[in-house]
């Protein structure tokens, strides 16, 4: 029989300790059956055999796989790695099994036979386990390894695509594969594992071979000058037979000299197309004939056209093959291949193409291309635009390394040549220094500022070689005198740079904007700091981590020190969250003038991005320490769940429906989120196996998410059919509708669920319907006819009066796109500016410009009833009327939808005027603001503004309280004026005033007053506390009672303090008074937890502690598993058991502590109990026999009644009394 020992991460050091040797139960004197210590298995029969139910009733029930699976296997003697048997649990087996448990989560447990094989059990999920099985067999049990031969075009099938087929079979076999490279001749593959992995990964890939046997591959060699004939135009007949006959077929392109075409698929398949190919190349081969011409060489690439394209258009056309000469090659003949009646035709499209380009050249110097050029193209572009009043085609000249130009027409020969003869008459120079090409980055300079300088100031042109020339050549040209200042400078800064350390750092790219700074602040503070080093970012396009730094070698250490301290420092606060926030509830958390996020941000120390007005997107992402991040989602989260009414809802939809339901990149389920008022659903991570999907958003919303994830989840299972409908993306918003209302009407009466891209997706135009076949088709159809109308273009026209027209075209354009946007991409032109034209013309489908054309008139009407309303505020006030950035000036006018323009701002010396922007002097130019817009809405911003004008007001405060209210380092009155977006203002402490001033907005004011008298209020009562809480009383307390009043970690004291709500304060060693403990807090609370301190002092007065011996072998039995037995145990009687540590003098002695009463009680308990144990032991001793050591090893074991060994020992064993055994934790 086997013993069973449950390794666990938190069992394995109470093995080591002996506490698990024995299992106590609540009874501490019951012994178990070996029946209900070892229940027996189900039997293997079928459900029908068992139950007397017929197996039918069983095999209609759907079986139910469970997330945690559980997998048993058996390593024989000879095969187990580690054999010491001497202390099972205990060695080099418990210690790998706990190292797999911690890597792979799954949990084992392990079992010795009688024959002293391993039996290991692995609970957990499915990949859980296959891993720790694999790891267990390779580190567990000794490998054994075999080959297996199969045809070396086999092996990429056993791999798999990326590798995948592979690593499932190694997990599936718990074995180790090794297949050969493709180079290596040798086809065997080695397989290493146990004999049975071996045996069935063996199997595998002999079956995946059977499988590629049935495939055939079939290799056709035809001359190279039909394949053009088999591939037809741009691979149109190849692509034809290859659909037709499901095989794939591979033929070389024209550049690669192999006239092998390659067939594969299934052998019917196969067949086929060779049938087909063979009967296109017979046909081909008896048919045709073949011209030779002679033709330019430099004509060939005009014949041959961009990638091909102008030979497949011969082919195309004409069904002539024309073959080009190879480019390296110095033979100009030209060969047409096809049918005699076709070749005319061919050969005059062939000689069209080679003389539609004209070419003649110029010599001239290289170093002269560039003046020719001129700047920017001046003077090539001056020549050729000269010319194109002439001649219909287009001109272009290109220059050369081989000292001439090739022009496209021969008529700008002349041009050129009285230009190239002025250059030559002109007093040019020229001047070539060699410079190391490592240098060449610093003479030019940031931008080419350093290269820049030296060209303007000696009038000269610096010709520096690429980076990727590595040539270190230089040339100079110019006024002579020029070259040779040019050329002094250039060598004086070369000598410079070779005097300097330079040294590159990695930075991560994405920190590099962060270290320069907003215009370059931080990193001119860097430069500053270390002025000598200079310091260079690669350009954005680069892409690139290396940053250079460049001077004296001590300055450039120092420099990179300081500069990875900074990216230390950036590294950790670059963690980034986001967080999902319903778009309505952003100006909430944004708060009035910023102060909301202001005030996380400051607070948090983390940078806090929200989406833009105009975008979708509901995401906001925080930057900063992991911890700060967290803190500043849950502030956000707290704001939006104050001001919705948002729920949390979860529906259980089984697992294998969540990638349907989400659809192609969460395009299913990202249309249930916008139709149901923008909810936020999640879904569990792919292959956890979990059925939950949570829903989060509105109370009602969430419901009807939840009701329409439920009813597509029920499609799913129920019908799945779908089509893709094309439309190009403009038509999209149309289609939809304002607020849905078109495509909602199409879902009603069909029934289908209508899907569109996001913006993100590649494929714009594809349209997914989805829902019953016979829905699906009938929403294909209306949509199919919307879409028709919509490609129905037409042209109108409107009269809108021009002073309306700048309103349109404004903020380039943004009124005319967003009307595109929404009617299907209709194009709105309006007269250039300063014509005196009040025609605009629409073009797009009619549907959309009617709807296009409707929605100007009502813009128009709009504007027409606009009114201009001024608004006099003291024009020192409009700064504050304005806010941070004109936050408050935008917020009036997109809630009151009204434009609002602030005056000129006039410099000379303002009037005085009253204080709380009182107006009743005369009104300047620059105090008016005109609000335009409706009338109604005009009222109403005037209001606004008016409330925007600061007012101050004076509040009497006790000199005393000023400092409680500026807080720590002005944390109290900065709060408050960010909270009550106010400016407070608390007089000089050597003022001693009493009065603060309070500015801002009058509402902001009074609620500012009001929130400074409440904190004023606050303040005094807190005075008045802390002298309540400052009473004391003392309490004399023997110093040996101490440590019972405290109690074990602290719990009796902290209890009395919690109840009592004072601090008991104990003498600090050393002190001259030890029996002294100080009591402080209310006066009656400070009394009260005296009382109760003297009545425990009574209380320990009165106890007794007495000692008893009890056996050390039954002490780890009193205590029990993790001390339960004894904690128990001193509950029961009221005292307190010490038993001996290890080591101790006295291993038998144990101490109780308690009441008389209780403490004679207790030791008359433990007593008893050591009696039962050694009468156990005893019994346990004669039962089994055997010398000492064997009844040592007897005493940690585990005792069952009624095991079948008894009874077999019973029969041959007639001296043995007792029906109680136990058997050891160790074999």
């Amino acid at each position: 029989m086997s013993s069973v020992a449950v390794l666990t991460q938190e069992s394995f050091a109470e093995h080591r300790s002996g506490l698990k040797d024995v299992e106590i139960t609540e009874d501490e004197a019951y012994i178990p059956t070996y029946l209900e210590a070892f229940p027996p298995l189900p039997d293997k029969g079928t459900p029908g055999e068992k139950t007397g139910e017929p197996a039918s009733v069983w095999s209609k029930i759907r079986p139910i796989k469970a997330s945690v699976i559980t997998q048993v296997f058996h390593v024989p003697l000879e095969e187990r790695r580690y054999k010491d048997n001497s202390q099972f649990g205990e060695g080099e087996e418990a210690k790998v099994c706990l190292d797999i448990m911690q890597k792979t989560g799954a949990h084992i447990e392990l079992s010795l036979a009688k024959d002293q094989g391993l039996s290991i059990m692995v609970t957990g999920k499915l990949d859980s386990v296959m891993k720790a099985r694999k790891e267990i067999v390779a580190r567990l049990q000794t490998q054994a390894s075999a080959t297996v031969l199969i045809p070396k075009e086999h092996h990429r099938f056993v791999i798999g695509k990326n590798g995948e087929k592979l690593q499932e079979l190694e997990l599936k076999t718990a074995t180790k594969i090794a297949i050969p490279r493709s180079d290596d001749p040798n086809a065997n593959i080695r397989i290493t594992g146990t004999k049975d992995g071996i045996e069935k990964a063996r199997h595998e890939i002999q079956l995946i071979s059977a499988e590629q046997d049935k495939r055939a591959v079939e290799r056709l060699s035809f001359e190279k000058a039909f394949h053009p004939f088999i591939a037809g135009a741009y691979n149109q007949l190849v692509q034809e037979v290859s659909q037709e006959t499901g095989a794939r077929i591979s033929i070389p392109p024209p550049s690669v000299p192999k006239d092998e075409i390659v067939i594969t698929g299934e052998k019917e398949a196969v067949a086929m197309a060779i049938a087909r190919i063979r009967a296109i190349y017979e046909e081909k081969k008896r048919k045709t004939t073949t011209i030779s011409v002679e033709v330019k060489k430099s004509q060939h690439k005009y014949i041959v056209g961009p990638k091909g394209n102008t030979l497949q258009e011969i082919l195309e056309n004409t069904g002539v093959s024309v073959e080009m000469p190879p480019l390296d090659s110095g033979s100009e003949t030209i060969i047409l291949r096809g049918e005699p009646d076709k070749l005319g035709p061919a050969l005059t499209q062939v000689y069209a193409k080679a003389k539609s380009v004209i070419v003649v050249e110029v010599i001239a110097p290289a170093w002269l291309h560039r003046f020719i050029i001129g700047k920017k193209g001046q003077n090539i572009s001056r020549i050729t635009q000269q010319l194109m009043g002439h001649h219909t085609w287009p001109r272009h000249v290109t220059f050369t390394f081989s000292l001439r130009a090739i022009i496209s027409c021969s008529v700008v020969v002349q041009s050129l040549s009285i230009l190239f003869f002025s250059l030559q008459m002109a007093r040019m120079d020229y001047a070539e220094i060699n410079i190391d090409h490592r240098f060449h980055r610093h003479l030019i300079g940031k931008n080419g500022a350093n290269i820049n300088r030296v060209k303007e100031q000696y009038k000269v042109s610096v010709r520096i070689p690429q980076d990727s020339e590595r040539c270190g050549l230089v040339r100079i040209e110019g006024d002579p005198q020029g070259v040779q200042l040019a050329r002094k400078e250039l060598m004086d800064m070369a000598q410079r740079m070779e005097n300097e350390r330079t040294k590159d750092l990695i930075i991560e790219h994405k920190f590099h904007r962060t270290i320069i700074g907003q215009k370059g602040e931080k990193i001119k503070e860097v430069r500053d700091k270390f002025p000598e080093v200079i310091i260079i970012f690669p350009d954005q396009q680069q892409k690139s981590d290396i940053v250079q730094l460049r001077g004296p070698k001590n300055e450039v250490e120092k420099c990179v020190k300081f500069l990875q301290k900074l990216i230390a420092e950036l590294v950790e606060s670059s963690f980034s969250v986001s967080v999902p926030i319903h778009k309505q509830f952003h100006k909430n958390i944004i708060g009035k003038g910023g102060a909301n996020i202001k005030k996380i941000r400051e607070e948090t120390n983390t940078k806090i991005d929200l989406p833009t007005e105009n975008s979708n997107s509901e995401m906001i992402v925080i930057t900063g320490k992991k911890s700060s991040c967290e803190a500043a989602r849950d502030r956000i989260l707290a704001i939006q769940n104050e001001l919705a009414n948002l729920k949390e809802a979860e529906v259980s939809i089984p697992a294998k429906l969540h990638n349907s339901l989400i659809g192609s990149k969460g395009s299913l389920v990202r249309s249930v989120m916008e139709e149901c008022g923008g909810v936020h659903i999640h879904f569990p991570a792919e292959g956890s196996g979990l059925d939950k999907v949570t829903i989060r958003g509105p109370a009602e919303e969430v419901e009807r998410a939840r009701r329409q994830l439920l009813q597509l989840a029920e499609e799913k299972q129920v019908n799945n059919f779908s089509v893709a409908l094309q439309a190009k993306p403009e038509y999209h918003k149309f289609l939809i509708g304002k607020g849905g209302a078109n495509i909602r009407r199409v879902r009603d009466r069909t029934g289908a669920r209508i899907i569109f891209p996001s913006p993100d997706e590649p494929e714009q135009e594809h349209i997914t319907i989805m829902g019953k076949e016979e829905a699906v088709w009938l929403a294909q159809k209306e949509l199919e006819t919307l879409i028709k109308n919509l490609d129905d273009v037409i042209e109108d026209s409107m009269v809108v009066d021009p002073r309306h027209h700048r309103h349109f075209v404004c903020r380039r354009g943004q009124v005319l796109r967003e009307l595109a946007e929404e009617y299907g991409g209709v194009a709105v032109s309006f007269p250039r500016t300063g014509t005196q034209s009040d025609n605009i013309t629409l073009k797009g489908p009619r549907e959309c410009v009617d709807a296009a054309k409707k929605r100007i008139q009502e813009i128009v009407q709009d504007l027409e009833s606009q009114v201009n309303v001024e608004v006099l505020i003291p024009q020192r006030y409009h700064r504050a009327v304005m806010g941070p950035k004109g936050c408050k000036i935008q917020q009036i006018t997109r809630e009151h939808d009204v434009l609002i323009k602030f005056p000129d701002r006039d410099e000379s010396q303002e009037p005085a005027s009253p204080e709380n922007g009182d107006t009743d002097l005369i009104p300047r130019k620059c105090d008016i603001i005109i609000v335009t817009g409706q009338a109604e809405k005009c009222e109403l911003a005037c209001a606004a503004l008016l409330a925007l004008v600061p007012v101050t007001i004076d509040v009497e405060v006790s000199y005393d309280l000023h400092r409680y209210i500026i807080g720590q380092k002005g944390a109290g009155i900065r709060k408050m004026m960010e909270d009550y977006e106010v400016n407070i203002w608390v007089p000089q402490p050597e003022q001693q005033s009493d009065i603060i001033k309070i500015t801002g907005q009058v509402a902001s004011v009074e609620r500012a007053k009001q929130g400074l008298l409440e904190r004023v209020k606050e303040l005094q009562a807190e005075q008045e506390d802390r002298a309540l809480r400052s009473y004391k009383v003392t309490l004399s307390v023997d110093p040996k009672y101490h440590p019972k009043i405290i109690g074990r970690k602290g719990a009796v004291i902290s209890q009395i303090r919690k109840d009592y709500d004072v601090n008991v304060q104990f003498p600090d060693k050393g002190e001259e008074q030890q029996d002294v403990i100080v009591i402080s807090g209310y006066e009656r609370n400070a009394n009260e937890a005296r009382a109760a301190i003297e009545q425990l002092v009574a209380a320990l007065q009165d106890m007794v502690s007495e000692d008893i011996r009890l056996d050390r072998r039954v002490h780890a039995r009193i205590i029990g598993a993790r001390g339960k037995a004894i904690r128990k145990l001193m509950e029961e009687f009221k005292v307190d058991i010490r038993f001996p540590q290890p080591g101790s003098e006295d291993p038998s002695k144990v101490t109780v502590t308690g009441l008389p009463e209780n403490v004679d009680n207790a030791i008359d308990h433990l007593l008893n109990l050591e009696e039962e144990y050694v009468s156990w032991e005893c019994r346990t001793t004669m039962g089994t026999g055997g010398n000492d050591e064997d009844n040592k090893a007897l005493a940690k074991g585990f005792v069952v009644r009624d095991a079948p060994w008894n009874a077999q020992d019973m029969g041959s064993k007639s001296h043995v009394p007792s029906t109680i055994s136990a058997f050891s934790m160790s074999p």
